[in-house]
């Protein structure tokens, strides 16, 4: 058995979740229509050059969840994996988390992409374990603040070694597949690093290292 890591957004995926949360929020009339698309749409630029400020974003991107109910959450959640995410689900992604499945590999989703919006996706894909960013809950209510350290770039490292104190395996004969060269700390790490539909930064690295390179989407 082995342990099998998934990034979400564009790799088992073929859209970044986050920025579809925010598009949704703008069709809902959420949120302020030309200040948060401006900064939605700069912030997804910016994680795909490289030069993300997480702690800028987070500060936008978990804001609505404190503007509103849990209530409302829900059931905007509801809607957003019918119309945004089911559309988005990778088949070719499904058939890979099966074969890891069938041979009785642990499935790990592990994303910079918040908790609230991914977990009920790792459900849909039927993967139990998930490392998210984490949105503080108090009394019942999101605080527009995050909770311990973010799981992006080196944070994923972070979370993930933190994930694996209790469990009997490591990272010995893992894999991770990722298409983001914001995951290359993790790529490093793992015995089968996997590189999938990769941006150009990635696909460069990938070839100069020898890394398989494959796509979920052709």
């Amino acid at each position: 058995m082995s342990l099998a890591i998934f990034d979400l957004d564009n790799t088992l995926l073929s859209i970044d979740s986050d920025h579809a949360w925010g598009e949704f929020l703008l069709e809902q009339g959420a949120v302020d229509p030309v200040s948060y698309r401006e900064a939605n749409d700069r912030f997804l630029r910016d994680y795909e050059n490289g030069t993300l400020d997480m702690a800028a974003f987070l500060e936008v991107a978990l804001r609505p969840l404190a503007e509103n109910t849990p209530e409302q959450l829900a059931a905007w959640h509801q809607q957003f994996m019918a119309s945004k995410i089911e559309p988005h689900i990778l088949p070719k992604g499904e058939e890979l988390l099966a074969r890891h499945r069938s041979r009785g590999d642990t499935l790990l989703i592990i994303t910079a992409t918040n908790r609230f919006i991914t977990g009920p996706i790792a459900e849909r894909l039927g993967v139990d374990e998930l490392i998210a960013v984490e949105p503080e809950v108090v009394d019942g209510r999101y605080t527009g603040k995050v909770s311990g350290v973010p799981s992006y770039r080196e944070g994923k490292v972070v979370r993930l070694e933190a994930w694996l104190e209790d469990k009997e395996f490591g990272l010995e004969d893992a894999w991770f597949y990722s298409d983001s060269h914001n995951d290359l700390p993790l790529l490093e790490k793992v015995e089968h690093p996997v590189v999938v539909d990769p941006d150009e930064t990635l696909r460069a690295e990938a070839e100069r290292r020898g890394w398989r390179i494959i796509s979920l989407r052709e």
